[in-house]
Formats: structure tokens, sequence, C-alpha cells
């Protein structure tokens, strides 16, 4: 078999259930549970939580608050009779994280208590949103599947950003006997403030218990947590036992495993310093084969945030919490603060409205899964979608987003929603086009100044920012063509007036930068995505460029300016033949390494003082040019812009023909089956080994500079789903599956987490790409701005089914010989004009489809 094409076209193509992890292949689970730009907690491999990011940063670590609490959850069961037992309700505790134990907390680590005895085997299966844990013992009578989820449903920002974990246990005796048991759920204090938890104030709600403190209003450490049960009633400690050292989980576990819990209210009179925590027990008895099921909810509510971002004139970091020592205001507050007043409040909202919130979710993800696609491009498009419930993505009060790059275990990774790192990320604009738009509104208004220079990152909270530093040409050209798939999606014209200028202004300034001579490519250096500048014209950025200049001149006549359009589609069109005529070479596009004759003249002064005696750095710059070049290389990003183009319905002048050709050569040259003889320096934690993996750039032609653009050797998963998009979209299938196949066999759950694809930090934003792999396998387009509807699916020709997310509604989409079925879920999808497989179709009238009615069109 060729080792480009490590699987065959019956293993690409197979359909069948999403895989499960079991064994060693649940080390690395971590399920993100959570609302988004509110925070997550995960669910492990073994049923446990661990990770809580719940306080508007993204610390995951043992000690999150940073004064001594540790957060745990956890739960129990205690079987009643002769012989009674009690096992904590999670599998057996990795043999690998058993250091952890030693070195990183006290009894809080990870999941809860780790010494407890526990089930003897544990498997895993997830389906974004949704994670299962299946946990059985020879031991135990009843059997138990954990389901976690937080409501994930497409358009309805509000019950997709509530700060809450659910978790289903359901029981079912396998026994031959009726069984008697006791199954309680524990929370620590979340909120246990400063001072070791002399704040911390515990109260009964309905259903549970409410854990809060009484920190000064504006403290960023005031706020809360609630943990309750839905649709049962059950017994509450509100407030465990104080005492010191381990005192209070001692007696809790005597209580649970010998059948005496001993409720309370939380008000005993007695010192309230210490580790403090509540619980819930529902008692019952299964007959043999019988189950019930036991809803557990955890909310959280941190409403201040003191955390800051801005850049100063060196384009570093600035900011970090804010001081509190005279309890100033917050500087901002998250969403959900503005939706709700407390945790307790957050859950009597979710108890209220669970069978809704649950059903919501379970038709959105039965109808992504309904769509015709291997197993493993669904994990892909799926798994990733748990970023928006990340850390990585924050939310201001006012509905306005903001994002980290990714996560790491105790800050975030570059702020500011770098915008050429979110050009990946393909899911949010589909799922919550108004909470996109903020981005495009953020780049447009906030962060472009009056010559147009876009800072590519941006405040928080919201507000100017600095222009002492490059601009990144792909990341603000990807701006422009972002505003054009906005405008489509949305259909909103006023919205266009008011962002057509500013795009303009942008774009005007990108070509006064680096294009000064209007060649139609970028010439000038230019800062991009890899943290460096490209010196003279190359494809990559160009291509965006291009994107960019046309999505203008569509821009141009739809926001009524019909005749600002000319100018870039004749830049464009120029540009296009540049390219062609300079920068490829038969095979690729390529870089063509310039400094002199530039306006910018910074690099040919400083070769000029290069002399005998100067050092070898300088010598080598003399010889070869500015460092970080790809020249003749062969990059993965080499034709994105065109990606993007065909994904946001662009028509981008650049030949369509050595597009795929450059595509083909990037599969040829960069995909490796096994990267075991392959050398990376910089960070090959991300593919190394016997593994796959397509890196960002090779020099099949033998010309590899001495020190190539950073990051040359290593592979992110963003680009190998940009790439693979790309592939499936030109028609290429087979190459493009392959990259999909080889991203989630290397995040198999023993090395990597299958939900957590990182790069510079985990959750990377980047990896959102992956959402673009399935709308280029359905060719699914739609404009609410001509009413247009696209379909040219590129498996299964004759019978094909995808999910579909517009501004107005979701569901999934279907294609057979002749018609086209639509079954709506939530909203209406109202079709002028239909085009499939590039084919128009003429309709009788136009089509109205409504959420809970399959509508089809013949063809």
């Amino acid at each position: 078999m060729n080792k480009a094409k490590p699987y065959s076209a019956a293993v690409l193509n197979a359909h069948g259930p999403q895989r499960s992890f079991s064994d060693d292949h649940i080390l690395q689970i971590a399920f993100p549970l959570g609302g988004m730009g509110a925070g997550m907690v995960c669910l492990n491999g073994y049923g446990g939580l661990q990770d809580f990011a719940i306080r508007n940063q993204p610390a995951t670590s043992a000690v999150p608050d940073g004064h001594g609490t540790s957060d745990a959850a956890f739960a129990t069961l205690h079987i009643k009779g002769k012989n009674p037992i009690t096992k904590l309700v999670e599998g057996p505790m990795p043999v690998e994280k058993i250091y952890n134990l030693g070195t990183k907390g006290q009894g809080f680590r990870e999941g809860g208590f780790e010494g407890l005895p526990r089930f003897q085997k544990a498997a895993f299966k997830g389906e974004y949103p949704f994670g299962t844990v299946s946990l059985s013992d020879p031991g135990m009578p009843l059997q138990v599947a954990i389901t976690g989820f937080n409501p994930f449903i497409p358009l309805d920002d509000k019950n997709s950003g509530i700060p809450c974990a659910i978790l289903e246990y359901g029981l079912t005796n396998r026994s031959k006997k009726p069984v008697d048991y006791e199954f309680s759920y524990h929370i620590s204090h979340f909120a246990s403030g400063k001072d070791q938890g002399k704040n911390s104030r515990n109260a009964v709600i309905p259903g549970g218990v409410h854990l809060y403190n009484a920190e000064h209003e504006h403290d960023e450490t005031f706020g809360g947590a609630s943990l309750s049960a839905i649709g049962h009633k059950p017994r509450v400690k509100a407030m465990w036992l104080r005492g010191g050292w381990f005192d209070g989980i001692s007696a809790l576990w005597r209580e649970v495993s010998t059948g005496a819990f001993k409720p309370n209210r939380g008000n005993a009179d007695q010192a309230i310093a210490g580790r403090n925590g509540g619980s819930i027990l529902l008692a019952g008895s299964l007959k043999p084969g019988e189950s019930i099921a036991y809803p557990i909810l955890i909310t959280w509510y941190f409403p201040n945030c003191h955390y800051t971002a801005r850049r100063d004139a060196q384009n570093k970091e600035v900011g970090g919490p804010t001081c509190c020592d005279d309890n100033p205001p917050p500087p901002w507050r998250p969403y959900y603060a503005g939706q709700w007043k407390d945790a307790a409040d957050v859950a009597s909202y979710v108890r209220k409205h669970y069978a809704s919130l649950r059903a919501r979710t379970q038709a959105f993800k039965d109808a992504l899964f309904s769509s015709t696609a291997p197993s493993y491009v669904l994990d892909a498009v799926s798994a990733n979608l748990g970023i928006l419930k990340s850390p990585t993505l924050l939310r201001q009060e006012n509905g306005n987003a903001w994002g980290w790059e990714g996560c790491f275990v105790d800050r975030g990774c570059c702020a500011g929603t770098c915008t050429h790192v979110w050009n990946y990320a393909q899911a949010l604009p589909h799922l919550f086009p108004n909470v996109e738009r903020t981005f495009r509104e953020q780049e447009l208004e906030r962060s472009l100044d009056e010559r147009g220079h876009a800072s590519f990152r941006s405040a928080l909270p919201d507000g100017p920012v600095p222009h002492d530093f490059h601009a990144a040409s792909d990341g603000q050209l990807g701006g422009i063509m972002k505003v054009h798939r906005e405008w489509h999606i949305s259909g909103d014209v006023a919205w266009l007036e008011k962002m057509y200028p500013r795009a303009k202004r942008s774009l005007d300034y990108c070509i006064a930068t680096w294009d000064p001579d209007h060649l139609g490519v970028l010439v000038e250096p230019h800062h991009n995505t890899y943290d460096i500048e490209f010196w003279g014209p190359d494809g990559m950025c160009s291509s965006i460029y291009l994107g960019a200049l046309a999505a203008m001149a569509e821009l141009a006549r739809d926001a009524g300016r019909p005749e600002d359009a000319p100018f870039y589609e004749h830049l464009a069109k120029k540009g296009a033949a540049y390219l062609d005529k300079y920068l490829f070479n038969g095979e690729y596009y390529h870089q063509k390494v310039q400094y002199k004759g530039l306006r910018n003249k910074s690099f040919e002064k400083l070769v000029s003082k290069v002399n005998r005696n100067s050092g070898e750095v300088e010598k080598l710059l003399k010889r070869e040019g500015p460092k970080y070049q790809y020249g003749n290389g062969c990059i993965s990003d080499g034709v994105i812009g065109a990606w993007m183009a065909t994904l946001y319905g662009i028509p981008t002048p650049q030949n369509r023909a050595r597009v795929r050709r450059t595509l083909k050569a990037i599969f040829e040259y960069n995909f490796r089956a096994d990267l075991s003889d392959h050398a990376c320096t910089q960070r090959p934690g991300y593919a190394m080994g016997h593994e796959p993996g397509l890196l960002l750039c090779s020099w099949p032609r033998g010309d590899k500079p001495t020190l190539p653009f950073v990051y040359s050797d290593e592979v992110w998963t963003g680009i190998e789903y940009q790439v693979a998009s790309h592939l499936i979209a030109e028609g290429l299938v087979d190459e493009g599956l392959t990259l999909v196949k080889a991203v989630r066999e290397r995040h198999n759950g023993r090395v990597r987490n299958p939900w957590n694809e990182y790069e510079c930090g985990n959750y990377y934003a980047r990896a959102l790409a992956s959402y673009a792999v399935l709308t280029a396998l359905s060719g699914f387009r739609y404009s609410l701005a001509t009413k247009t509807l696209y379909l040219a699916p590129k498996l299964n020709r004759e019978h094909f089914t995808a999910f579909f997310s517009t501004a107005t509604g979701f569901g999934a989409i279907s294609l057979s010989k002749n018609q086209v079925s639509i079954d709506l879920i939530e909203g209406q999808l109202t079709v002028d004009a239909l085009e499939v497989h590039g084919q128009k179709i003429a309709l009788d009238k136009p089509v109205l489809a409504r959420a809970g009615a399959k509508t089809a069109v013949r063809i």
C-alpha cells in the first residue's frame, strides 16, 4: 500500500457507531461540560469530574482559587443488606495518575476521593455534547451508566451558555434479587472564598444545597455553586463536618458507607472555618431488571471578572488580575451574570426547563450524527465543538465574545481572539452566528484605527487597543472575507451597511501597506499566523488577499456601493495572474523571498553592514536572506485563501485547477503515514514516532532554509482539517478523509484526549476548522441574503444526509436521485433558489420549511 495513503477506500468510507474507550484508552479522556463562555468541568474516562475551570479564567489546576481550597465532586453508592457494599461511583483509577496523589493534592485531585473503593471496569463513549461512562463490578448487583452533558442548542446562545454540568446516573439491577440502595452525591465548597472558608455559607434549596460566600460583592471570589437532583426529593446535608485535617471527609465516608447519612440545613452553631461541602442522598429499591435514573445538577456562579487583557507598544501582554484591595467594581462580568442572580437561581431555571433543554440537546445531537459521513469525521466535527464550551471562549455581559487561542492549566494562552488563529474556526458562525458577528465588530470597530490598521489581539473588556505593532496580514484579510460570510449567513442589511466602510478602510490599509504597487500580491513584509513576517510575495497570504479583494467587490455591490467594486476586482485578477506566472512552479504555489526594492529597507540596511568580522547569524542572513521564510517549500497553508473562498461562496479569481494541483502536492509531500523518521526540533508532542500527520511545510526540491519559518516541522490539527476539507471540496475525497482519520487516530484516549486537540494550549481554537469537513462533504451552504441553498455531496451522491445550521433554523437535509428533503428541527428556512451540484434547480414557488414537518423539493 502507498505509504502516503495508509487506509483503503473501504476503511475510509466505512460507516458505523462511534468508538468506545476502555482499559488504558480512558487515561487521557476529559470531556468538557460547561456553558458557552461560562467555564467548564470535565467528565473523565472513569466517571469522575476534573479540571474545574469555573472562575472565568482558564486555570484547571488543583488549587484554582489560590486560597487553599480544591474543587471536587463525586458520587457514592451504598448497597444495603447483610453484607453491605459501598463504592465510589467511578471506575478504576488509572495507575499513571497515582503519582499525582503524592505531589498535587490532598484528597481532592482529579475527580474525588481517589482512595475509596471503586467499580472494577469502566468504558467511555462520547457523542458530543453527550459523554457516557459505563461502570460494572462483579461484586456489585447494580450496574451504572453516567451520562454527562450541558445544554447545546444551535442559535440559542442563552441556553447553550448555562454555567452548569448535568450528570445523569442510571442504575440497573442485573441481579436476580431486589436491591435496596442509597445513592449520594457530594461537592466541595467551590465558593469558600478567602481566609480558609471563614466566609463560606451553606443553605438548603429545592432539591439540594446552595454553597456560597459572604465576600464583598465586588471581590473576584464572590459567588457560589449548587448541587441538586432533578425530579427527585433527596435528603440534604447542606454542611459537612467542620474539623481539621481530613475530619470532614472521613466523617462523610463513614456516614454513607454505614447507611447513617445525617441530613442538616447548614446552619449549625459551630465554627465555619475549614474545608466544607454539601451532599444529597436518594434511597430506593430496584427489582431484578429494573432501572432508575437520577439527573444530578451542578451549577456555578462567579459574576466578578477582574482579569483584563491588552497589549503594550511592543505587543506584549499586560494586565492580568486587577488589584481588588479597595474592592472596586469588576471591569467586566460574564454573560450569564446578566441572566441569573446566583447559582441557586441557575439551578432553579435548569430544573424547571430540564425536559426541554434535554430534548432539544438530544435533537441536535441526533441530527448531527445522522449525517452520512464516516464515524471518525463525525467524531472530529463533534469533539471540537467542546472548544466552544471550554474556557477558551469567554463572553461578556453585553453578549460580546472574546477568546484565547488556547488554555494552559494555570493561565490562558495568547489573549485577544487572535484573528489569524480564529481564521480557521468554522463552527461558531453557523451554530451561533450572532455570537460570531461580535468578533467582526470587535475587529472592525474597537480594534481598527483611523488608518485601517487592525490589532490582531483585542482588549478585554471591550475597548480600544494600541496600534504600535504589525497588523497580521492573514488575520486582517481573513476578516474581510468573514464579513462576506456573516452577511450571507445573517442577511442583515443594516449590519452590512454599518460594517462595509470599516471593512473597506481595513482592506485599503492592507493594500497600501503590503501591496503599494498594486501587483495583487503581498510583497512588503507581512506578519502571519506563524508569528513571523514573510518577505516578498507568497502563495499562502496572497491567496487570502485575492479572497479579500473578491469579497470586497461583492460587498460593495450588496452595500449599494457598486462604484467601488471594479478596483478590487481588477486588482484580484491581476494578483491571480501574478501568482500563476511567478509563484506556481508546476506543482504548487511557493514564496519568492525578497528584500531588495521594497519600501521596507530595514533588512537591506542590516545586511549592508555585514562584513568578515560579523557574527555567524549576520553572515547567514546576508547569504540566505531574512530568517523564517519558506521560499520554494510546499506549505500546507499554501492556498488557504481559496479554502475560505470556497466555504464562504466568494468568487475568487485564483486558478482553480492550480489550486487543486497545489492541494495534491501538499498531500503528497507533507502527509506522513509514519513520522518516526521525521526530525522536529520544535514541539514534537503534537505528532511523533509511528503516528501519522501532516507537516506544516516540506521542501521536496531540497532547498530548505537553514532557519525556516517557526514551527515548520510541526503538525497542527487545525491546518490538517483546513487541508482535509479543501481536498474534499475539490473532489480529492480519499486524501481529505485520510487526514481526518489520521488526526483522530492520534487522539485515541491513551496518548491524547479525544476531546482536546491541543496546540499552543488546550482546547485550541484552530481545531474548530474540523466543522468545515462536514460542510465540505455535504457541499451545504445557505445565503439568507439571497435565500439561496447550495448542496453538493461528495459521498453517496445517490442518497446523502447532513446536519445543517443557518441563522434561522437547524436540522438535517437529504439528497436522493430526484428529491431534496429538509427536516427542520427548530426555526424555519426560506428557499427562493436552489443549486445542486452546481446546477440551478427551477422552483415553481419559494419553499418554506418549518420545524416539525419534513419538506420535500423535487429536482
